[in-house]
């Protein structure tokens, strides 16, 4: 069952932004400021300087969970499709994760962070190779072209803002034309914040 409760308690919990508040919103600056306090009424003697090797692999988990915003159900079964491919096990995971769809529309900017742009594709916003996709865990392929469903959706609120920012960047494995982009390469672990151990994730479901 995926988390419904306030996102800045969960980056609070881990102790670093995981990206689940639109930078420079009021409550995004409320985290900075209150990222080192752990929540709860005891949360300025809550934080533990020494963690046992399970509790490390477990924060771990955690933070690549909520990272993307999977339910554990579904990070289990990446580990186990990742686990039976011969290679780095890491790095497989963090390519299911990075083609998700919602993930996908997240890097293409096409929405401020990945819990946006998981409603866009589930209101049926998204289109795939100009097909309807409401599936957010939609595994994209190389090649195929994701991009709105109907040409009003560019002038949401949201939308508009995202196409503003023309400093965003985008990461290599996808190409971006005005109007769509594609994925033209399989994800790199390189691609994924230095904020999670991913070999500490694996071990976690290897033990």
């Amino acid at each position: 069952m995926r988390y419904t409760g306030p996102k800045n308690r969960l980056a609070r919990r881990e102790g670093v932004d995981l990206g689940l508040k639109t930078p420079g919103t009021k409550s995004h600056s409320n985290l900075l400021k209150r990222l080192a306090l752990v929540p709860g009424q005891h949360g300025v003697s809550r934080r533990r300087t020494k963690m046992t090797d399970y509790a490390v692999q477990l924060r771990e988990k955690q933070k690549l969970k909520r990272i993307y915003g999977v339910s554990e159900k579904q990070m289990k079964n990446y580990f186990k499709k990742a686990s039976k491919k011969v290679g780095n096990t890491a790095e497989y995971i963090i390519q299911y994760l990075e083609k998700r769809l919602d993930n996908v529309v997240y890097r293409l900017n096409f929405a401020p962070t990945r819990a946006a742009a998981r409603q866009l594709v589930g209101h049926g916003h998204i289109a795939v190779n100009k097909r309807k996709i409401n599936i957010a865990s939609y595994e994209v392929k190389v090649g195929e072209t994701i991009g709105f469903m109907k040409e009003k959706t560019w002038n949401m609120p949201m939308v508009v803002s995202m196409v503003e920012k023309k400093e965003l960047i985008v990461p290599s494995f996808i190409s971006k034309n005005e109007k769509d982009g594609s994925l033209i390469a399989d994800p790199q672990k390189a691609h994924m914040p230095d904020i999670v151990d991913t070999q500490m994730v694996v071990e976690f479901y290897s033990r």
